[in-house]
């Protein structure tokens, strides 16, 4: 069953972004940052873009209602909701964090220490998804899908306990990123590379050693 408070609290923080943009919109420069490279270079785009960074938080709050609705295997998610509704505000608080680094960035330049935050950042969103991972149960919206996790709920099984001992793997080496900027770029690849791949390989095995058994 959903926990109704967090739903709740995930859409107050959708909205919060969106509140947020409008109210200090006016007072942003023509020119925000919007993204910045591994070498330090930002990219600057019309201030108003910050309504599409916020509006992302409200668009992913309605998805995470809706499409767990239309999702075939959709009577999976009750046997994971308390888990799905945590990601879900989880989700929410990470894409308010980049929407105020934004605005942070654009009033007061030089604040925030962006290589450190956004690394950081993302490293404890994997270290989390990473725990919560083994509770997923099989479905076509969450999780790593794969031709073979689909098809088999022991592969999904076997596939997200190792998923979520790599993506913690992986978070722990972006919060090393944090701290450690100039090697961002090779660790930020491995860690990507460990979090996708290694699950994804190991899924296709696990279902070639299941279909020569049966």
């Amino acid at each position: 069953m959903k926990n109704r408070k967090l739903r709740i609290l995930t859409y107050v923080l959708a909205l919060a972004g969106v509140l947020l943009a409008a109210v200090l919109c006016p007072s942003l420069p023509e020119q925000i940052p919007t993204h910045w490279d591994m070498d330090g270079s930002v990219t600057y785009g019309s201030r108003y873009t910050i309504f599409i960074t916020a509006g992302m938080g409200l668009l992913f709050a309605v998805m995470f209602d809706v499409l767990p609705k239309i999702d075939p295997r959709r009577q999976n998610y009750e046997k994971f909701g308390s888990f799905y509704d945590l990601f879900c505000v989880l989700m929410e608080l990470f894409l308010l964090m980049i929407n105020g680094v934004m605005i942070t960035e654009a009033l007061r330049p030089g604040t925030v220490s962006v290589p450190m935050v956004i690394p950081l950042g993302v490293g404890v969103l994997f270290v989390i998804i990473g725990n919560f991972m083994p509770k997923f149960k099989s479905n076509f919206y969450m999780g790593i899908k794969t031709p073979w996790t689909l098809s088999s709920d022991e592969v999904w099984r076997k596939t997200h306990r190792l998923g979520g001992r790599c993506f913690f793997l992986s978070g722990l080496l972006f919060i090393l990123c944090a701290f450690l900027p100039e090697s961002v770029l090779p660790v930020c690849v491995i860690a990507v590379l460990i979090a996708c791949f290694i699950p994804g390989l190991m899924s296709f095995i696990w279902w070639r050693q299941e279909q020569k058994k049966a």
